[in-house]
C-alpha cells in the first residue's frame, strides 16, 4: 500500500477546519453542612435568590439565603441522600412549573410532576413560580360575579371574579366544603379551578378528588398536592405553583379560581424553613417577612383590564383558627390582605346551621358590584334582618314577655336561617336562589313550621321549575327581576302555597 502525502495533508486540513472547540463552563459549589432538608453551600458566589440548584441523586435545591461566604438552600426530594462534600451545580434558572391545558384534570405535586397514574403531562410551556403582580393600570374593578352556588354567600357575601375572599374558621367547620361546592358550581361557567392542598392527609385529598370526579368537576380542575408527608419546601412553593398554573389562563384572557387550603400550614412550613436557615425569629417565632409571604401570593389575584385581555384570577385562601381567635398573627395578616372574609363558627355548625357562616363579622369588600341585579333586589335587606334576628334572639333568652312585633321578627329570622341552610355538594343556580330568597324575605314562608322549611323550599323550587320555567329562564337571561317577572313569581308562589296547605302527600 502506497502512502500519498498530499492526500493525508488534505484530510488533516479539512479535519482542522471542521474542528470546533466547546468549553462547558459550570459554576460548581460544595455542600458544607446539611440536615433537616436544608443545606449550606460554598462556592456559588453568583447564585441568585429562588434559583434552582442541581444536587446528586436527582435532588433539586432552591436558594433562599444569600450570605457573604455561602448560600442557604432548601432541598426538594430525598434530602437524606445528600451529604457533606457533595458537588452542587447552578442551573441559572429560577424555579418554574409546567403550565397549560395538559394540566387540567390532573393531580400533580408542586413541581408539576403527575401523581395520578395517567401518564406524563405533555406541555412545553412553563411559568416562574414567583411572578410580579400586575399594577393598578393593568387592572380593572371587580364587577363580574363568581357564583359559589351557596345561598348564604351569593346573597350576602358575594364574590367577584378577580377578588380575594378569605374562608376562615376553626377545624371541622366546613371551610373545605365551601371551596369544593364553589368548584362544583363552576361547571359550564368557563372557569378553570386550581385546588392547592397544603399539609393535608393524602387520603383526605384523594377523597376530595373522587368527589370532584363524581360531580364532573375534574374536567376543569387542577389539583396540586403537597400533603403533610412531603417536605416543608414542597409545601412552601405549592400555593405559588398553583397561582402560576392559574395565571396561564388569566393572561390568555380566561378566568381562573385558585383555592389555597390552607395558608396556616403554609406559614408553618415557611417558619420551619426559616428557623433552620437561621433567620431571626419574630412574633410567634415567625420570620419578619411572613406578611410578605402571603401578600405577594394574594396580590397576584386580579381582574385584568380589557386592554390586557380581561382575564381574571380569583383567590380563595383558607385559614384555620384556634378556638375562633381571629386576632392571632396569621389570621390578622391575611384578613388585612384580602377583600373580605367568610367566618365560619363552631357553635353555629354544631347547632345545625350549614354552612355555619357568622353573618355579623363576615364581609365582602366588593359588595353588590359582584351581584346580579336580581339578587341585589331580593337580598338587599337580608343581612340586616339576620343581624336584627341575632340581637333579638340573644335578648329573648332572658325569658321576659315579648311583644307581637318582636315575636314576628324572631319567627321571620328563624325561617330566613332555615332557608339559607344547604347540604354539601348541592350548589344552586343563581336564578333558583333568587326565587327562594324572594319567597323567604317576602314572608311567604312565615306560617310554615321551621322544621318543614327545607322541604317547603325544595318543593317550591320543583314547582317553579315545572309549572313556570319561564320565570327562572328570564332571571338567568336578563340577570334582573323586572316588575312583570316579580308579579308572575309572586302569583306562582301563592298558587304553590295553596297546594302545599291542602295536599296531604306534601305535608
Amino acid at each position: 500500500m502506497k502512502l500519498r502525502p498530499e492526500e493525508i495533508t488534505s484530510v488533516l486540513k479539512s479535519r482542522i477546519q471542521r474542528y470546533e472547540t466547546g468549553i462547558d463552563i459550570q459554576e460548581v459549589g460544595t455542600v458544607v453542612q446539611v440536615g433537616d432538608g436544608v443545606a449550606r453551600i460554598q462556592g456559588l458566589e453568583n447564585a441568585v435568590a429562588s434559583e434552582m440548584l442541581e444536587l446528586p441523586h436527582g435532588v433539586t435545591g432552591l436558594v433562599l439565603n444569600l450570605e457573604e461566604d455561602s448560600v442557604g438552600a432548601v432541598l426538594m426530594g430525598e434530602d437524606t441522600l445528600i451529604k457533606e462534600g457533595d458537588q452542587v451545580k447552578r442551573t441559572g434558572r429560577v424555579i418554574q412549573v409546567p403550565v397549560g391545558e395538559a394540566l387540567v384534570g390532573r393531580v400533580v405535586n408542586p413541581l408539576g410532576v403527575p401523581l395520578d397514574d395517567k401518564g406524563p403531562i405533555e406541555t412545553t410551556e412553563s411559568r416562574p413560580v414567583e411572578f410580579k403582580a400586575p399594577g393598578v393600570i393593568r387592572r380593572q374593578p371587580v364587577k363580574e360575579p363568581l357564583q359559589t352556588g351557596i345561598k348564604a354567600i351569593d346573597s350576602m357575601i358575594p364574590i367577584g371574579r378577580g377578588q380575594r375572599e378569605l374562608i376562615i374558621g376553626d377545624r371541622g367547620t366546613g371551610k373545605t366544603a365551601i371551596a369544593v361546592d364553589t368548584i362544583i358550581n363552576q361547571k359550564g361557567q368557563d372557569v378553570i379551578c386550581v385546588y392547592v392542598a397544603i399539609g393535608q392527609k393524602a387520603s383526605t385529598v384523594a377523597g376530595l378528588v373522587a368527589k370532584l370526579e363524581e360531580h364532573g368537576a375534574m374536567d376543569y380542575t387542577v389539583v396540586i398536592m403537597a400533603p403533610a408527608s412531603t417536605s416543608a419546601p414542597m409545601r412552601y412553593i405549592a400555593p405559588y405553583a398553583g397561582a402560576a398554573m392559574g395565571e396561564y389562563f388569566t393572561y390568555s384572557g380566561r378566568h381562573a379560581l385558585c383555592i389555597y387550603d390552607d395558608l396556616t400550614k403554609h406559614a408553618d412550613s415557611y417558619r420551619q424553613m426559616s428557623l433552620l436557615l437561621r433567620r431571626p425569629p419574630g412574633r410567634e417565632a415567625f420570620p419578619g417577612d411572613i406578611f410578605y409571604l402571603h401578600s405577594r401570593l394574594l396580590e397576584r389575584a386580579c381582574k385584568l383590564s380589557d386592554k390586557e385581555g380581561g382575564g381574571s384570577l380569583t383567590a380563595l385562601p383558607v385559614i384555620e383558627t384556634q378556638a375562633g381567635d381571629v386576632s392571632a398573627y396569621i389570621p390578622t395578616n391575611v384578613i388585612s390582605i384580602t377583600d373580605g372574609q367568610i367566618f365560619l363558627e363552631s357553635d353555629l355548625f354544631y347547632s345545625g346551621i350549614r354552612p355555619a357562616i357568622n353573618v355579623g363579622i363576615s364581609v365582602s369588600r366588593v359588595g353588590g358590584n359582584a351581584q346580579i341585579k336580581a339578587m341585589k333586589k331580593v337580598a338587599g335587606s337580608l343581612r340586616l334582618d339576620l343581624s336584627q334576628f341575632r340581637e333579638l334572639e340573644a335578648f329573648a333568652k332572658f325569658g321576659s314577655e315579648l311583644d307581637q312585633e318582636t315575636q314576628r321578627a324572631l319567627a321571620r329570622g328563624e325561617r330566613l336561617v332555615a332557608s339559607l341552610n344547604q347540604p354539601q355538594y348541592v350548589p344552586w343556580p343563581v336564578q333558583d336562589q333568587v326565587m327562594i330568597i324572594f319567597a323567604a324575605t317576602q314572608g311567604c314562608a312565615d306560617d310554615i313550621p321551621v322544621a318543614d322549611i327545607s322541604r317547603f323550599n325544595a318543593a317550591l323550587r320543583d314547582h317553579l321549575a315545572q309549572q313556570t320555567p319561564e320565570i327562572g329562564a328570564d332571571i338567568a337571561a336578563t340577570k334582573d327581576l323586572s316588575p312583570e317577572t316579580e308579579a308572575k313569581l309572586r302569583t306562582a308562589i301563592d298558587e304553590f302555597r295553596e297546594i302545599w296547605s291542602t295536599d296531604e302527600s306534601i305535608l
